[in-house]
């Protein structure tokens, strides 16, 4: 007969199991093995006519659940069981992704729809449907970071408000399934995985890791505190003292011509810049009546080249040793100065203090995106309160398939050479370009500086050029703000002449190809279209 203490001991042992077995279950897992009609319910929105097909992912096996046409809105939803709990413990959101046409301007994130104060009405699933966090890759533009949101609630004032992550990791830029993963810790910890690998880590209270920060800042400005009206905001003033030199001549010119400078030796007074090709000839097609008169196109004329210049010499201009310019008042110190006016701080009344973001519960999954691509594919979504549970799937579902899928771009690139395809190296230089483009004193240029490193991915044998570029870009810009000067104004070019479009070049063209079109129309009834010598 068994003894007190081996009964504890068997005990132990059976609660480790049931626990252990308990821990190995997520609280939601979708494979899509199965058809997702019936557990997922397509909004019933006119808005979303994009069409979601259950499909296998492209060499495998696996199903998924596809987005299907391009430039179309999607909305899809699965109601859970049981709302999951945010607020204790550990909880793991994950996904797959599959850009099986890339993605040049879309959305392939997941919205974590928060418990409804009514029943939730799926069909009505929409863009405004209340969600307590948004996940996922979103890419368009200068726009290109996998998207962490928190809806939390002030309870101070009843509003829900955005809270964005703001170091954000970059979407993969290749084909290939990926596996997004955010882990929510106790401690208000955290953490972005990419692929099983950990890309962001932040704190839900920290200020410096979301914007708007979760906890308002203590004061505001007085929003009815007025600037006195003689508060002088000026450091430095014109001396009121200061007389303008006797000797300063503001009308003395910049520059002046050069009276000791002579003309150069062997310079062509007679000879024209450019001349009358001699090889061209009048085309065969001319006609005299509709184009014109036909004119021999232009060429640098080849005794210039020779000699130090053509044409009417003239004496060249140089700096004025006598020029000053206007003059101005020196200026001082301003004894009035008070300093830039702020207006006084008062206590916020949205303040409160916060141990733990309010998560409200999930009640539901939803896919609301717009996508200019089609070929995305959704798998494995998952909850879990384990990061075991969710590192354990990874390695049984996606691990495979990214492995088989990394092997054959490999092997499609080196069959193509070695200057296709992006090397880990060139991975994590676009990665580090994504990053300076998010500088904010670059925010004028950014959607040019995304647009080149776009290309550069597209086109990875020119990679050196691509960080030549933005390194120029970013030289200048701390050039001009460190010491100031203009932009030098690009001299203007004569406007290319317009062909008229055909008919479905008009079209493509959308209204601007229609005004083109009216205008050319307007023209010919004018006059008849006169060919420039160029075009010849």
């Amino acid at each position: 007969m068994m003894g007190g203490r081996g009964l504890s001991l068997l005990l132990l042992v059976i609660s480790a199991l049931f626990a252990q077995i308990c821990a190995s279950d997520p609280l939601f897992h979708e494979t899509f093995d199965e058809s997702f009609e019936g557990s997922w319910v397509v909004s019933g929105k006119e808005d979303y006519t994009g069409v979601w097909k259950h499909a296998k992912s492209d060499g495998h096996e696996d199903y998924g659940l596809l987005v299907s046409e391009p430039a179309k809105k999607y909305a899809v939803i699965k109601e859970l069981d049981n709302p999951v709990t945010l607020k204790d413990g550990t909880v793991v959101l994950q996904f797959e992704v599959r850009l099986q046409n890339g993605l040049e301007c879309g959305g392939a994130y997941l919205k974590y729809i928060r418990v409804q104060d009514t029943r939730l009405d799926t069909k009505e699933f929409d863009n405004h449907t209340p969600y307590t966090i948004m996940f996922g890759p979103d890419k368009c533009g200068s726009t290109n970071k996998v998207h962490f949101i928190l809806k939390h609630k002030n309870p101070k004032t009843g509003e829900y408000v955005e809270h964005h992550l703001k170091s954000p990791p970059s979407v993969p830029y290749d084909k290939l399934s990926h596996i997004y993963t955010a882990i929510l810790k106790p401690d208000n910890e955290l953490r972005i995985l990419i692929d099983g690998e950990e890309k962001s880590k932040a704190n839900f209270l920290s200020a410096d890791d979301f914007e708007p920060a979760l906890i308002p800042s203590k004061t505001i400005p007085d929003p009815d505190d007025k600037k006195p009206e003689d508060w002088d905001e000026r450091a430095k003033i014109p001396d009121p003292d200061a007389t303008k030199p006797d000797d300063w001549d503001e009308d003395a010119p910049m520059e002046i011509v050069d009276e000791e400078a002579t003309k150069p030796e062997g310079w062509l007074d007679d000879e024209p810049d450019e001349i009358d090709d001699p090889e061209a000839a009048k085309p065969e097609d001319w006609d005299d009546e509709e184009d014109g008169e036909w004119e021999a196109p232009k060429i640098d004329n080849p005794k210039c080249e020779e000699a130090p210049g053509c044409g009417e010499w003239k004496k060249p201009m140089k700096q004025n040793p006598a020029y000053k310019g206007k003059w101005h008042a020196p200026m001082i110190d301003n004894p009035s100065y008070k300093g830039i006016w702020k207006p006084q701080e008062i206590p916020n009344p949205e303040y409160f203090e916060l141990d733990k973001p309010e998560f409200d519960p999930i009640a539901a999954i939803g896919i609301e995106i717009w996508t200019m691509q089609d070929g995305i594919l959704f798998d494995n979504i998952l909850i879990a309160d384990d990061e075991k549970v969710a590192t354990s799937i990874l390695e049984k579902t996606w691990k495979p398939k990214f492995d088989v899928e990394k092997e054959k771009q490999l092997a499609e690139q080196a069959a193509a050479g070695s200057s296709d395809g992006l090397s880990e190296f060139q991975k994590k230089i676009f990665d580090v370009l994504y990053k300076i483009a998010d500088i904010p004193f670059l925010k004028p240029y950014k959607a040019k500086i995304i647009d080149v490193i776009e290309k550069g991915e597209k086109q990875p044998n020119i990679t050196i050029s691509i960080v030549a570029s933005v390194v120029v870009v970013l030289v200048s810009v701390l050039f001009r703000t460190l010491f100031g000067g203009k932009k030098a104004v690009a001299p203007v070019k004569p406007a290319a002449e317009v062909k008229k479009p055909s008919a479905p070049e008009a079209d493509a063209a959308g209204s601007s190809g229609v005004t083109e079109e009216k205008e050319d129309e307007k023209d010919d009834t004018a006059a008849p279209r006169r060919r420039s010598r160029r075009e010849t």
